[in-house]
Formats: C-alpha cells, sequence, structure tokens
C-alpha cells in the first residue's frame, strides 16, 4: 500500500468510528480529507465542526452538516491527521496552517483520534519543522523572543517565516507561521509551555496529552496506537 493508501485506509477506519447523531470535530489536511470523504461516504445524522475553512468548503460540498466551534454541544468525537506522532501520542500539527484552529477543537471534544500514514510514526519528535503562529503585528520581535526560548531548551535552530510564492502564509485567523526545524525535541512539554508564554505567539503545533489513541495506516493495512 503506499502512501496516500494508507492515508485513505486510515482515514475509512477512523470514519468507523463516527455514529449517528453525533457532533464530529473534522481536521485539516491530506489524510483528514479521507475521512471526511469516508463519513460523508456514510449519510449518517451528524453536525461536522471544520478546523479549516478548507475543511468546510469539502464538508459542505459533500453534504455534511456542519456547524462553528460553540454553536454545538461538547464534541463527541474529532478526526484529525498530524504531521509526527511520537512517544505517548505527542504530536506536532500544523503543517496545514491551522494548528489554532485544530489545538481549539480537540481541547473541545470528548475524544480525539489521530489518524496518519506509518511514515508519520516517530521515536522522537523534531524532524518536521515545528510551526508556531504569532500575530501579525510586530512578528519579527515575536521571532526574537522564540529565538531565545528556543536557546533555553538548547535548540539552536533559527525561526523561519513560513511563506507561499514569495508571500508570508496567513492562517485562517488572519495570523503568520514560523517554522523551526528543530531536529530533535527532547523535552516537548518544556518547549511547549515556554513557547505558550512568549508574548505574540497565539499557539504553537505541539498537541500533547490530547490524543485518546492512533489509527496508523501501514503497508499492511491499519494498526492502532494508544499513548
Amino acid at each position: 500500500m503506499d502512501v496516500d493508501g494508507q492515508k485513505r485506509a486510515a482515514g475509512e477506519a477512523a470514519a468507523k468510528l463516527v455514529e449517528a447523531d453525533m457532533v464530529v470535530g473534522l481536521g485539516t489536511g491530506s489524510t483528514a480529507a479521507w475521512f471526511v470523504r469516508a463519513l460523508a461516504a456514510r449519510k449518517l445524522d451528524i453536525v461536522g465542526v471544520p478546523t479549516s475553512q478548507a475543511t468546510a468548503d469539502l464538508a459542505t460540498s459533500l453534504g455534511i452538516r456542519i456547524a462553528q466551534l460553540g454553536d454545538t454541544r461538547t464534541i463527541d468525537l474529532t478526526v484529525d491527521g498530524a504531521d509526527e506522532i511520537g512517544p505517548g501520542l505527542s504530536l506536532i500539527k500544523g503543517g496545514g496552517a491551522a494548528l489554532l484552529r485544530e489545538k481549539l477543537v480537540w481541547e473541545a471534544s470528548s475524544r480525539c483520534v489521530v489518524i496518519a500514514d506509518a511514515a508519520k510514526h516517530v521515536k522522537t519528535l523534531g524532524k518536521f519543522a515545528l510551526p508556531i503562529e504569532v500575530v501579525a503585528f510586530g512578528h519579527k520581535i515575536t521571532a526574537l523572543r522564540i529565538c531565545d526560548v528556543l536557546a533555553e531548551c538548547e535548540i539552536g535552530m533559527m525561526p523561519a517565516l513560513r511563506r507561499r510564492d514569495g508571500e508570508p502564509v496567513r492562517t485562517d485567523g488572519g495570523n503568520l507561521i514560523y517554522d523551526v526545524a528543530c531536529g530533535r525535541i527532547e523535552e516537548p512539554a518544556m518547549l511547549a509551555a515556554a513557547l505558550k508564554s512568549v508574548t505574540g505567539v497565539v499557539d504553537h503545533g505541539l498537541f500533547l496529552d490530547l490524543a485518546d489513541c492512533a489509527l496508523i495506516g501501514g503497508p499492511d493495512g491499519v494498526f492502532e496506537l494508544e499513548p
């Protein structure tokens, strides 16, 4: 099974967890898109809470009824992808620049399931660059503060402003993204807390103690991981 097939298998396996009348958090990214498609194919009476405009557009086009975060009861289940899945289901997310909205939906959910292809399962977080969402105003100063935090955490890499076609990438909320090619993140909890304390940082792509299980698409099928 190739990588795209692994993503599809994981998404389809996660769609089977959804039951009628659920409120479901809909993740962002290529793997989450397979979940949304598989969920739509089941034609259940559910409400989806999308984590990005792109996901909202996809869900709507497939006939899934959507609502904004806060307009429903507690989200029963959120299914979303990840850029890396490390020990204890620690995650790096944000490759799709939707990390803030994703984290808001995750934290409002009774259960969170992460889906991914096998290459995303790693022994140590950090090979995938860590996204950090910052407010646009004074972002260069914020980047300097981020550098100080990285140094304190013994990470010697500089944050790089994410660009597309030469222009800074804007999130759905109008913020900017800095990426840090950490290499290895030995103490994710310490780094997460330190980044969150920086004025100008909206949030970061470390998702810790949020995933209840992972469904990983591998060459021979889907397997489940628990924290």
